[in-house]
């Protein structure tokens, strides 16, 4: 089943955050745009190039009114961890949400349960806590900040202009279209 235009599941958790240990749940997430990305385990070899790409890209984010939460199955002690010895994922200002209970990675349906480990999922959920965007990528195949960047301005866009929609490679300025039978057969 599509988690698109679904709620996001109650759930607590607890992320490691500007030198601090905070509560994270789905409460948390109303009234703003927010990205779940999930990757597979702290300490690791693809997942500090993407989060330390999401740090890179963070301002543009929050200029868009959006919190990014990275989560894996480590705990937030283990976030605490390699926040204060890797000099990439000591730049993220953005919570580490930690998952060892697994209940946020099987909400999101990107749990690998034998090993214990989520999926590399990315998720946008609007201000109302829904689901807009879902990519799920294989375990070697690294994400881009800027192409999520992207999809967030068109999911916002899509969400602020009912009645209009946003084509392949559309990027912030560009002419969207608005759905009509005019248009069948016509691009």
């Amino acid at each position: 089943m599509s988690l698109i235009n679904t709620e996001v599941k109650p759930f607590k958790a607890t992320a490691y955050h500007h030198g601090k240990f905070v509560e994270v749940t789905e409460a948390s997430l109303k009234g703003k745009w927010s990205v779940f990305f999930f990757y597979p385990a702290d300490f690791t070899f693809v997942c500090p190039t993407e989060l330390g790409d999401l740090a890179d890209n963070y301002a543009e984010f929050q200029k868009l009114g959006v919190e990014i939460y990275g989560v894996s199955t480590d705990t937030h002690f283990t976030h605490k961890a390699w926040h204060d010895t890797s000099d990439t994922i000591g730049k993220i200002q953005y919570p580490l949400v930690g998952d060892p209970t697994w209940v946020l990675s099987k909400n999101f349906d990107v749990l690998i349960e034998e090993a214990g480990l989520a999926d590399r999922g990315t998720f946008v959920i609007d201000p109302e806590g829904k689901i807009q965007i879902v990519e799920v990528n294989a375990g070697g195949i690294g994400r881009d900040a800027q192409e999520l960047l992207r999809k967030v301005k068109a999911a916002q866009y899509v969400a602020a202009h009912p009645g209009e929609v946003c084509p392949a490679k559309w990027k912030e300025g560009e002419a969207t279209l608005a759905p009509s039978l005019d248009l069948v057969g016509k691009i």
